[in-house]
């Protein structure tokens, strides 16, 4: 991707010529009843999140689980079924299956949450992108980066909102660094802020290390990104 790239949105009666024949559907999905349909990559394919995609991303979450430790995979058809249920029944999500375009194969997920609007308003004035795992072989690939990329253009760009912004378990030094390293703003530390997701400490409350970029600072973090898909 070069510093000419932009976010590629696929309206429901494009051609996906670049994509095989069976993936014409996703773009007539949407998320959440917002009209978000497929957002186009180099590296990957940010698809409406589908029950179909079930199996293929259960398969992806069962590679080296080593780096779930702070992040909530689904293991197992049955528990992505669930978890992919539980999502598209959420009022406040939009989610997307990620797919690597080289490979041609789901290879984790991604979303909008925390979705906050005015009264009466179309779109969003906050969004937080979270909700993020990838399969081991899909790590450290340029695939988290341009998806993030994708997102944020989206938000800023599409909705309009001041804000985006993403979290971590404040123990989590690798998540810790790659927000950092996406160019977002670290704001503190909220104590006991949300339920662990660390398998055994359910009935614990982790503390929250919050980042945000704000649309001022959008097309500094912008031209950072693009820079970093180079």
């Amino acid at each position: 991707m070069d510093g000419s790239s932009t976010l590629t949105v696929v309206s429901n009666d494009l051609e996906l010529n670049h994509l095989k024949n069976s993936s014409e559907r996703w773009n007539r999905v949407t998320s959440a009843g917002l009209g978000i349909g497929l957002l186009q990559g180099t590296r990957v394919a940010l698809v409406p999140l589908s029950l179909e995609y079930s199996a293929e991303l259960a398969a992806s979450a069962l590679e080296d689980r080593a780096t779930y430790g702070f992040t909530r995979v689904p293991q197992g058809t049955e528990a992505m079924v669930e978890e992919i249920t539980a999502l598209l029944e959420a009022d406040d999500v939009v989610a997307f299956a990620q797919r690597d375009v080289a490979r041609d194969r789901f290879v984790g997920m991604t979303r909008f949450m925390t979705i906050r609007s005015r009264p009466g308003a179309r779109a969003p004035y906050a969004v937080e992108i979270g909700g993020t795992w990838l399969a081991a072989s899909a790590q450290r690939s340029g695939i988290n980066t341009e998806a993030k990329f994708l997102l944020m253009s989206y938000a800023f760009e599409q909705w309009g909102v001041s804000r985006v912004e993403l979290k971590t378990d404040v123990r989590n030094e690798r998540s810790r660094a790659a927000i950092t390293r996406l160019g977002a703003t670290f704001e503190g530390v909220l104590r006991h802020f949300q339920p662990s997701l660390v398998v055994g400490e359910e009935e614990r409350y982790r503390d929250t290390a919050m980042f945000s970029v704000v649309d001022d600072e959008w097309l500094r973090v912008k031209s950072h990104l693009v820079s970093l898909m180079h």
